[in-house]
């Protein structure tokens, strides 16, 4: 047989009122109905309540009445019908002639066992100055990004202008080798603007290559490819993120190997064939492929030298823990870079 409801023993409620009374933080003890049975003087401290007549009043009507929010109301009486429990309610004290404060409110019953009484404790946080200082940074941070984004946005513009001005000086040398120099020049910065045009209009978080690596294809097969159904670039990765630091020298590596296979693969005017970019994930171990179904790789050995390029991207690779492995694909060359586990 279950025993019966007992009154809610009186040496509890003292030791209850005087537990609150002496905390250092802002504390109440609420009957079920919610009235005040006691509030810490950090309370009444905080927030411009007098204690001496704090007892035996309803929540909602301390104050100017500023306490009294249906929503905190309502979930108090949740609390009180065992329904729910406030672990963290977050919401504006709208003060009367006051600055309007930031509160985290936590609450709970008290389990007295077999008491028939309920009584909540009500336990509040003022999270003002945090809120203003998170509001500070975060406006800080934007002002930041807003500046980055501008001084990118601008940096792109130059290197294009920069690239132009190359371009128009290659076309008016008369010295084939210097007009060669010229091009490539003019490539490289046309490269380096891509990559930062894109990165400007990335988030600062990691970057997603499947897109990325599509856009910086399709960026080069419009600037470099005359007649795109002569050439066909493609991209077939994975759905890998990288932190933007990687990002760029791995767009930089795609950059040289696609510049160079479009430079070298197609010599004829005429000629058909394509280039694909992939790259695919293992863990920590990666694999990034360039490969075209062009002429393939000189046959002699002195034509095979390496070039500018050549030295980019094994530079880039080797930052990355990545090595540079060169296959003749008979037909075309596929430039592979590996970083193992």
């Amino acid at each position: 047989m279950e025993k019966p409801l007992t009154r809610l023993p009186e040496h509890a409620d003292n030791m209850s009122v005087a537990l609150i009374s002496s905390s250092f933080s802002p504390l109440l003890l609420l009957r079920e109905d919610l009235t005040i049975i006691a509030a810490s003087k950090s309370f009444c401290a905080a927030f411009d309540v007098d204690c001496a007549g704090v007892t035996g009043k309803k929540l909602a009507d301390l104050g100017g009445g500023e306490w009294n929010v249906r929503q905190l109301n309502e979930l108090l009486q949740a609390t009180v019908s065992g329904k729910a429990a406030i672990d963290v309610y977050e919401m504006d004290l709208v003060r009367p002639e006051k600055d309007t404060l930031r509160l985290l409110i936590n609450a709970h019953t008290l389990d007295y066992f077999e008491a028939e009484s309920i009584r909540v404790v009500l336990a509040i946080t003022d999270v003002t100055s945090q809120r203003l200082a998170d509001k500070v940074r975060d406006d800080l941070v934007r002002e930041k990004q807003l500046l980055l984004n501008e001084i990118q946005h601008r940096v792109a513009n130059s290197l294009q202008i920069i690239a132009s001005v190359l371009l128009q000086s290659a076309r008016k040398v008369q010295s084939s080798e210097t007009r060669e120099h010229l091009r490539d020049a003019h490539n490289r910065v046309m490269s380096i603007a891509m990559l930062q045009k894109h990165l400007s209009s990335t988030a600062v978080d990691n970057v997603g290559l499947k897109n990325y690596f599509a856009d910086l294809c399709n960026s080069i097969g419009a600037s470099m490819i005359g007649d795109p159904g002569r050439i066909k670039l493609t991209t077939q990765c994975d759905d890998s993120a990288v932190d933007p630091d990687t990002s760029v020298s791995l767009g930089l590596i795609v950059t040289e190997l696609v510049i160079n296979s479009l430079k070298h693969a197609f010599p004829g005017r005429n000629q058909h064939g394509s280039i694909e970019v992939g790259f695919t994930t293992d863990g920590k171990a990666w694999t990034l492929v360039v490969a075209d179904d062009g002429i393939g790789m000189p046959k002699d050995e002195e034509d095979r030298k390496p070039g500018l390029g050549t030295g980019i991207v094994e530079a880039l690779a080797s930052q990355l823990g990545a090595v540079v492995i060169i296959s003749d694909e008979a037909p075309g060359t596929q430039v592979s870079v590996v970083r193992t586990a």
